[in-house]
């Protein structure tokens, strides 16, 4: 801003300080007499607003007391309604009440039925219409009257006693027959007014037409000023609503004023309203007497401003003379030190801020000549730094040249590099050297320790592989044995099956051989290979039911582990909805937050806390679905076991009942052995073996419905070991993808070349 405004001021004034000094003062003197004006100006206005307001308050009291008057003579009204002699009031009676100065000039009882004058202070009238009476519209006053208001009659003048401006007053009783009139001459309040007998003051009382009521002078000769037409500028104050005052020049004095030799000059106006009336009150001043002391503070502020502004003018005249001469010959003698003289003479006897200018001159002319002496210096020694610096330079070049290829192999993946610290007399650059050769050690100790971990993870991932493999391998081993265990117990039971067909065959036979004893021996022989094959065949299947019972317990051990991760799984399920419960109680507390009144950002709030509800819901409901499935799992899995578990029981039942049919069987043997010894025991023989061939019958039967379970109960087993194997076959996978990612780290680590030998690696440690 102070740029700008010194580009603007002319070259003539900035390179002149007199003048310049000037301009400020006359500046200052200009500021300071307008300062005064205005602060003058100020001070008469608020003086005048006084005077105003002053005149304005004396035309509200002077309504006040005319309202005053007017509330009075209705009280009179209101006292003599109330009389109860109202009706038998005399002539004299009523003159009595007349006699104070203050009161009525006249008192007419009235009949309001025809609007007769019963009673009256003017005997005369005692019988007369009210109608012939001068109050304005005396035909309809008697029904413009009531009991519960006192009515008050415009001003008129009276026709009786010399044409006096009066003001009427009517009320009924409260039946409103009778009525009472109460008539006042207007010019006994003249006196009241604060301002009569002043010849420089007048008070005038308008009324609703602006034609004049009362006057603080009365009405002039033959009554000519009554109902005489107010106007000039302050006309406009007999319409205001409330206290007022404003200043009239010479030339709006109305006619009124004039009549009442008030003078035509500038004036003040105070008007204020008659309550209850539509009267207004104007006070008129002349302004020389109401604002004499405006004026008088006006002239001495406006004095007291010229005589500061001139104190201010030959003050910094004879201070700006003083200092321009100084600065001019400092800057004459600084003129002669800028073309190269030093020799100047710069003594002075001012002690002010000047004579300090001077000695800092002086001492600046001093020690400039020391500072040409010691540039002189400085420039030789900045000759010989040139020099060595360009030596410097042309050796950092050449260190930097040779650094870049170190830098450029380096980049290229040979790690093997290194920088020659002693290439340079650089201290810098030899620091530079070192550390990065300590860098590429670094980084080729890292690539050899990256390529040693990389190999690990491609081992460590083969041997997984490997590992799942065997496992998966294992797994089908046990899903290849579960089968077979199904298929030997199908095939079981086709045996037990024809078991039970030859033992059928056996029944036939031992009922042939009661019929016919011819064929004993033979039969005999036939049933002890039958026995011995039966006792082969019920050892066959004891020894089947051993593997089936083993191959049980393995599977049961399986099914318990897979119990056991399902139960793992189940607290970490447990796990996710104590999470998801506390992320919808966090929700529910960011609800909270949002509706408090002090939240300024509560749509904010409402958003989070909604996505919060959803991902909690998601979560739960997530939760719910695999808790879901795992139940399902664990009841599959505890029907597998409990079938597993019911179909050892069944199998160890079945082994004990086929070692009862191997001791059955060899009983049998035994039997037919015996009967070569004789026939005499055939018949018993016969009988005991017809009932044990029909146990042994129905114990091959029950065997061969445990059997079938035992293949059902195995056939389930197979499926869950499948399942099973599936899960190695994918973990394989990953396995394997992971090994092939660590080869390809391998190789991408391969383009770096380092000295480092593979044993001389240090693996990274865990931390």
């Amino acid at each position: 801003m102070l740029d700008r405004l010194r580009r603007n001021v002319p070259s003539v004034i900035r390179r002149n300080y007199a003048l310049k000094f000037g301009i400020v003062l006359l500046l200052i003197g200009a500021s300071v007499g307008m300062i005064g004006f205005f602060a003058t100006e100020e001070i008469r206005a608020h003086v005048q607003d006084n005077a105003d307001e002053e005149y304005a308050t004396l035309a509200e009291q002077e309504a006040k007391s005319l309202q005053a008057w007017s509330e009075s003579n209705e009280q009179r009204v209101e006292t003599l309604i109330r009389s109860p002699e109202l009706r038998s009031l005399t002539t004299t009676e009523l003159r009595q009440y007349t006699q104070h100065p203050d009161r009525a000039n006249a008192i007419h009882i009235v009949d309001t039925g025809d609007g007769e004058i019963i009673a009256s202070t003017d005997r005369t009238l005692t019988g007369d219409s009210v109608e012939e009476l001068s109050i304005p519209d005396s035909e309809s006053l008697i029904e413009g009257i009531d009991p519960f208001s006192v009515y008050r009659s415009s001003p008129y003048l009276l026709e009786e006693d010399d044409g006096q401006p009066a003001v009427t007053y009517a009320q009924t009783t409260g039946d409103g027959a009778i009525g009472v009139v109460y008539t006042v001459e207007l010019e006994q309040y003249t006196e009241q007014f604060s301002t009569h007998g002043d010849d420089r003051s007048s008070t005038l009382v308008l009324d609703g037409e602006k034609r004049l009521v009362f006057g603080d002078e009365g009405y002039g000769e033959e009554l000519r000023h009554f109902g005489q037409t107010y106007g000039g500028d302050s006309d406009a104050l007999a319409d205001s609503a409330g206290p007022g005052s404003r200043t009239v020049a010479s030339a709006g004095t109305s006619d009124t004023l004039t009549a009442y030799g008030f003078p035509e000059e500038e004036h003040v106006v105070g008007s204020a309203p008659v309550e209850g009336t539509d009267w207004v009150v104007l006070v008129h001043e002349p302004t020389a007497d109401a604002y004499g002391f405006v004026t008088t503070v006006q002239w001495l502020g406006f004095t007291a401003t010229a005589g500061l502004v001139l104190l201010i003018t030959a003050m910094g005249a004879i201070l700006g003379r003083n200092t321009a001469r100084s600065v001019n010959r400092l800057s004459h003698e600084a003129s002669r030190m800028e073309a190269g003289d030093l020799d100047v003479d710069l003594e002075t006897n001012r002690v002010d801020e000047i004579g300090q200018l001077y000695v800092a001159f002086d001492n600046m002319r001093l020690s400039l000549r020391d500072r040409m002496e010691e540039t002189r210096r400085a420039r030789e020694e900045a000759e010989r730094e040139r020099r060595h610096t360009q030596h410097m330079n042309e050796d950092l070049t050449r260190a930097a040249n040779r650094y870049a290829d170190v830098m450029q192999a380096a980049a290229k993946g040979d790690l093997t590099v290194r920088m020659d610290p002693d290439a340079t007399d650089t201290e810098p650059m030899r620091e530079v050297a070192t550390e990065f050769n300590g860098t590429l050690e670094q980084l080729e100790e890292t690539i050899a320790r990256l390529n040693y971990f990389a190999g690990e993870v491609t081992t460590a991932s083969e041997q997984v592989a490997d590992s799942s493999r065997a496992v998966r391998e294992a797994s089908e081993n046990v899903a290849g044995s579960v089968q077979r265990i199904s298929d030997g117990a199908v095939e079981q039971n086709d045996s037990l099956q024809d078991v039970t067909e030859e033992l059928s065959e056996l029944s036939r036979t031992t009922r042939e051989i009661t019929e016919s004893s011819n064929e004993v021996a033979q039969l005999a022989k036939e049933t002890a290979s039958t026995g011995d094959a039966g006792r082969e065949a019920a050892r066959d299947a004891i020894a089947g039911m051993a593997s089936i019972e083993t191959e049980s317990g393995r599977a049961v051990d399986e099914i318990g582990k897979l119990e056991q991760e399902v139960a793992k799984i189940d607290t970490l399920i447990d796990r996710i909805q104590v999470i998801a419960d506390r992320t919808n109680m966090l929700a529910l507390n960011t609800n909270l937050e949002a509706v408090r009144p002090s939240s300024g950002d509560s749509e904010d709030f409402a958003a989070v806390a909604e996505e919060v509800k959803e991902l909690s819901a998601s979560a739960k409901e997530a939760a719910s679905e695999v808790e879901t499935h795992l139940e399902r799992i664990r009841e599959q899995t505890q029907r597998s076991v409990s079938a597993v578990e019911q179909t050892s029981d069944e199998i160890d039942v079945t082994a004990r009942r086929v070692e009862h049919a191997a001791d059955a069987l060899e009983d049998i043997a035994e039997y037919a052995d015996e009967t070569s010894s004789g026939v005499q025991e055939i018949s018993t023989a016969t009988e005991q073996q017809m009932n044990s061939t029909h146990e042994v019958v129905s114990q091959v039967s029950e065997i061969a419905t445990i059997s079938q379970e035992t293949a059902t109960g195995a056939d389930t087993v197979a499926a869950a070991t499948e399942e099973q194997t599936s899960a190695l076959t994918e973990v394989t996978g990953s396995m394997s993808d992971l090994a092939e990612r660590a080869n390809r780290l391998s190789r991408a680590l391969d383009r770096f070349e380092t000295d480092r030998p593979d044993d001389a690696v240090t693996p990274f440690e865990n931390e």
